[in-house]
């Protein structure tokens, strides 16, 4: 199974025009199978803020939740509202919660920064955080291309297996050490992530710009891009059950779009392979 859908419910007025905010997940939840929730990176969400979400959608719908930045090394000197790491961890369990008792928890995301590099202690860090996040799926992207270098792949992947860690397939600019590239490889049975960062290499540098969210993610892929990636989304069926896909080219509004047109090239692909199928029985 493959779903597609896009990062955050609240910012694409092209699929619910001026809607209120509490009418906004309802609305997109008519047009896709999965959302990611990137409010939870910014702060471990209130029980109650996911007991709504949970409720305003459909029975098989799914929800992906990005793991707190403090859980991720991200906050750098800045305060983190608990006192032990053991506290963190325990609140965002308390969180999702309600998504996991629905069955609407894909997974938890752990999205690591640029400068969490390829080393013992990082892989250390990983294995721990593993064992904090006992039975909940969790998957794992890199910012640093160190993990992906030739002599660390296979091992890299290799780790993500051994330690139940769903690997985060990205398509993102390639720029330098910072960035990583495509690596097409399945590291669960039950499930891979895809995301769809855009391609503006110009962008992903403006990192000083006050703008530098939107511009990092101002992109819109061509269908031929999207045809390259309809293929190896059907290749990674084969390794891996379930296929999450979302897109966070917003900044311009070319997610929903991109998505959208993604969605309909695999409904027609699905269409002809059926279609053969059938002449040759």
């Amino acid at each position: 199974m493959i779903e597609i859908g896009l990062t955050g419910f609240g910012d694409h007025p092209e699929l619910y025009g001026k809607l209120k905010a509490p009418e906004r997940l309802p609305a997109y939840s008519s047009h896709f199978p999965i959302v990611e929730i990137d409010s939870s990176f910014y702060a471990v969400q209130p029980v109650k803020n996911v007991t709504r979400w949970v409720e305003q959608t459909p029975e098989h719908f799914g929800f992906i939740f990005k793991a707190y930045q403090g859980m991720t090394g991200h906050l750098r000197g800045k305060k983190n509202y608990f006192d032990t790491k053991e506290e963190m961890f325990a609140a965002f369990h308390v969180s999702l919660q309600p998504a996991i008792d629905a069955g609407k928890l894909r997974m938890a995301l752990f999205q690591y920064p640029p400068w969490f590099d390829c080393t013992r202690e990082n892989v250390d860090t990983l294995r721990e955080t593993r064992e904090l996040m006992k039975d909940i799926p969790c998957a794992l992207e890199f910012r640093n291309r160190t993990w992906y270098m030739p002599e660390f792949r296979e091992r890299t992947l290799d780790f993500m297996r051994k330690e139940d860690w769903i690997h985060t397939i990205v398509d993102e600019p390639q720029a330098g050490i910072g960035s990583i590239p495509i690596i097409s490889a399945a590291t669960s049975s039950q499930a891979t992530y895809v995301r769809m960062h855009g391609r503006n290499v110009d962008g992903w540098h403006k990192s000083s710009h006050p703008d530098w969210r939107k511009l990092r993610y101002l992109y819109r892929y061509s269908t031929e891009e999207l045809t390259e990636w309809r293929d190896r989304l059907l290749e990674l069926q084969k390794e891996s059950e379930n296929i999450y896909v979302v897109f966070n080219n917003n900044s311009a509004g070319d997610a929903t779009p991109n998505a959208q047109e993604l969605i309909t090239m695999l409904a027609e692909q699905n269409a002809l392979s059926d279609k053969h199928e059938m002449n040759q029985q």
